[in-house]
Order: structure tokens, then sequence, then C-alpha cells
């Protein structure tokens, strides 16, 4: 059986399931330290399942901590950065658009090296391993330990950023690097931004899941944990201390995946109203749709993989206004505090739940203390509350016409009347915990991004390779040989790029192997 869990802003949910077969739920406020909140959620769905620890061969866990820290600029570290690109690249320096705030916290660390390659692979200049050193021993002096390493088209030929790793390591051998090919795409600027953001993010990375390891002993759980990715596959707890910034939107990204488990749909739109906000994002063979675009987390522009998400500053906790004969709703929201800060709840704050409650009598809280509120508020919030949802599905559809949509999270309580541009609302059973069901019945992955040329190997070939090269990454990653397939080839021919040039984006998933131990990636 697999414990699926889903830290939210707001609520903290637990599932237990056996293969595909849902056992028990249960969600909770989610607590300041976290980990509380986990303890409690599990300990209660074991209970319900009438199950022992022993029984428990995989958890799951899906987490907003990173991206919180990240927008937050909270518990960052100072980074040294060094990019592999002289005598290129240099008009652009690193983190050159950066919110000055986020920048103050990190530094300005900037060092340069000859080196570099051209997108067939070709070098630019000859590696310089004195740049390098040189480098290293600068920021060992300043007492940086936290380095990101860059260097122009190494998605296609890494080896120069992990030379500049070895080197690193010799002259620091407690240093912590992010080499830009592990993470980003194609794009020297965006890719290195997320080797920054990472390697940011790397002491937290070890505290947060240091948190889960005791909550899961303190339970006596002894089965492997595992994180959830943001595009809806798992990552060993050691791979997440390394790579953090991977788990950023993976909340949305379960709730897709379990409205999708839920609703039988492969194709749909899903709307997640949780606590704080909505996300709308579309299902695509059962998966998340990828954003094609650069995205910008906290002001800074990334090109790692991300889900195409529009979120909405709609939740159940969100603050209701009435002024001037209208209501305008969020985005800011009480988020975990809606049980003490709702009027239903004996608090003073009115929210969207407190809304609900009055316009359909839910059985939540105390009903009477929103009995006096004016009719008019009422309409006017349920109207506002749709209208934000309808307006939200609309920008998502790639084609006119109505859509099928799947409403998930426990927000959904917000949305009672029909929405337009919809032509079907699914409203699954169990949808209030889809994050945590997506958390549970989470696949191995494994994805390959790199430029081929057409004209050297022929477009089958390429794509062949492609796919054979995101499969055995699947296998080595920890899925099951035998169950991984191809769930997404995307071809981007590079006009500007001579020797037909084409980037191919191969995705493969598969069931994780819990037979085996090695899921290091």
């Amino acid at each position: 059986m697999h414990i699926g869990v889903d830290v939210g802003g707001t609520n903290t949910d637990a599932v237990v399931m056996d293969g595909r077969r849902l056992v028990a739920t249960y969600k909770t406020p989610t607590t300041e330290d976290v980990s509380t909140g986990v303890i409690i959620a599990i300990r209660e769905v074991l209970m319900q399942a009438g199950i022992g620890a022993d029984d428990i061969t995989a958890t799951m866990i899906g987490t907003t901590q990173f991206t919180n820290a990240f927008v937050e600029r909270k518990r960052l570290t100072a980074v040294g950065v060094i990019r592999i690109s002289l005598p290129s690249c240099v008009d652009i320096r690193p983190m050159l658009d950066w919110p000055q705030d986020l920048t103050n916290v990190l530094g300005d660390h900037v060092y340069w090296s000859h080196g570099g390659y051209q997108f067939d692979g070709t070098e630019i200049s000859p590696f310089s391993a004195d740049d390098v050193r040189k480098a290293a021993r600068d920021m060992r002096r300043k007492g940086l330990r936290r380095i990101a390493v860059s260097c122009t088209f190494s998605p296609v030929n890494s080896s120069m950023e992990m030379h500049a790793a070895e080197i690193i390591r010799a002259e620091m051998p407690d240093a912590r690097i992010t080499l830009s090919s592990e993470i980003g795409r194609v794009g020297m600027v965006e890719r290195e931004n997320a080797a920054i953001m990472n390697v940011a993010l790397s002491d937290l990375s070890q505290l947060v899941v240091r948190a889960f390891t005791t909550a899961l002993a303190s339970l006596r759980i002894q089965s492997p944990l595992y994180l959830t990715q943001n595009d809806g596959t798992l990552m060993a707890a050691d791979y997440v201390e390394r790579f953090p910034v991977l788990t950023f939107a993976s909340g949305p990204t379960n709730s897709m995946r379990g409205a999708a488990f839920l609703s039988g749909l492969d194709h749909a739109i899903v709307v997640d109203i949780g606590g704080t906000t909505a996300d709308v994002g579309v299902l695509a063979n059962r998966f998340p749709r990828e954003s094609s675009v650069a995205v910008d987390i906290g002001g800074v522009r990334t090109n790692f993989r991300m889900p195409d998400i529009l979120s909405i500053g709609l939740g159940g906790g969100s603050y209701v206004r009435p002024a001037a004969g209208k209501v305008s709703i969020g985005p800011d929201s009480v988020g975990f505090a809606l049980t003490s800060k709702g009027l239903v709840f004996g608090g003073d704050v009115l929210t969207t739940t407190d809304i609900a409650v009055a316009d359909r009598g839910l059985d939540i809280g105390d009903r009477s203390r929103v009995e006096g509120l004016d009719k008019s508020v009422i309409d006017a919030a349920v109207s506002e509350m749709h209208r934000m949802t309808e307006e939200a599905i609309d920008r998502m559809k790639t084609a006119a016409g109505d859509a099928e949509v799947v409403l998930v999270g426990g927000g959904g309580i917000l949305i009672s009347r029909d929405l337009k541009g919809v032509s079907k609302l699914h409203v699954p059973q169990h949808a209030s915990v889809a994050n945590a069901i997506g958390a549970a019945m989470a696949q191995v992955g494994g994805e390959t991004d790199r430029i081929f040329s057409y004209e050297k190997s022929g477009r089958d070939a390429a794509i062949q390779e492609a796919k054979a090269e995101a499969v055995e990454k699947a296998a080595k990653a920890g899925a099951i040989p035998s169950t991984v397939s191809i769930v997404d080839v995307e071809e981007l021919p590079m006009a500007y790029m001579p020797g037909g040039a084409v980037r191919i984006r191969v995705k493969a998933v598969g069931d994780l192997d819990l037979s085996s131990q090695a899921h290091s990636r």
C-alpha cells in the first residue's frame, strides 16, 4: 500500500491507496512547522485503513515549501556563479534582470571562464581549468560554498560543466554544486537562472527532507520516501536534496493527476480550488500540459520543465470585501488560519467559505454566524467567484467552444452553478483530496531534451535515439522497465541554425519499482 500526502498552504491531505483502490482519506490544516500536520494526517489515515506502518511500501509527499521560500525570499543561501562562455555571452551577465531584493539575498558573486559550445557541440574556445580554479579559490576565500555552473549549450555537451565541478570539489570538498545541464533546457540565461535558484535552496532542501524523514520515523514507517516533481513523477529523497526546484508547482500537478484518475478522463481542463488559490491546467494524455515558454517564478525567468498552470486568487480562505455595491475577492487569503479567522469558525474575517455557507446552508462551522449577511453581498460574491473561474477556464482553452472540466480541491464547494464555456462539469467522489491521490499514484519519469541534426542522422533515427534515451533515464530513476512508455514527443525546428537542427523533447514514464532501492537518478 502507498501513502500519498500533499502539503498545501492551507491544508495537508493524506490518502492510503492499495494499487488503484482508495482505502482512506484525511484532511487537516497545515501546521506552521509542516511536519506536525503530516504526522497528524498520516496517523489518521492509517487508523481509518486499519493497517500498521509495516503495511506501507512507499510514501509520496508533495510540498510547496521550496516555491514559497523562493517567492518569499526566505531561507535562501548566498551563491557563487561560474559561467563558461568566454569570449562570448559577455553582454548579459548572470542575474542581470533579477529583482533587487533577491540579489541582495544571494549576493553578486559572478565569475567567467573560457570555453563553451556551439549548438552542434563544437567548442567556442578551449576550456580553461585555470579560470575555474581561480574562481573556486576566490569563492573559498569569501566563504561561498553554494555554486552554480553554467556553460553555453551544455545540454548538448555537459563535459565542461562536469570538469568545472571536479575542479571546484578539489578546492572545496564541502561545496554544493548545481550544473545547469542537470536542470534546465536549451536557452542559456533561463537555464542558468534555474541552476542558481536550485543551489540557493540546497540548505533548505536538506532541512525539509530531514523533517519528512523524521516525521515518518516517529510513525515507525520504514518505507522509501519520495517527493513529487512538477511533471507528475517521483524523486527519491536524496534526489530532492540535490534538485529542490523540480518540486515547484508539484501541488497543482498532483491535483491534475488525481483528477485524471478520479474522472477517468485523458483530456480535460482541471480546476483545483484550494484554500488560497485556484489553479487551472490542461490534461493531455492524463498528464499536465507543459508550458512551452519561459516561466516566471518569483520574478525570475526559468526554462526547466513546468506545468502550464494559471493561478488566480480564489480559494476557500480568500477575503471577501464588499464596497460601494460591489464585491472584491482575494487575492489575499487567511490560508491555514481559516478555521480560526473565518466567520463560521468564530473569527471576524468574511471569506469565500462564509459566502458558500450563507448561500447554500452548507454544514460547515456555525451557520448561524452568517445568517445576517446582506443577500445582495452574498449574490454578488457568488457571481464574482463564478466569473473568475469562467475567465480562468477560458484563458486556458486552446480551441473555441465548450470544454469538459474536472473540479477538484477542498475549495470546490465555492462552485454551485453552471459555468459558461463548460460542456460538462465533473465533480468526482473524493475530489477534495485529488492532490494526495495524485501523489500516491505518481510514476517515475525520464526526459530527453536535445538538439539533433536531421541532415546528419535523419529524422527517424534522431527521434528513436531520443526515445531510447528517455526510456533509459526512466529505468535508471527507478521505473520497472517493462512498464515504461513514451507519453510525449515534441519536435521544434531551429530555423536560425544550419544543418537541419531540430530540438527534440521526449518524456517517458513507468511504474515505480519497489524491489530496488537504486533510485538515485
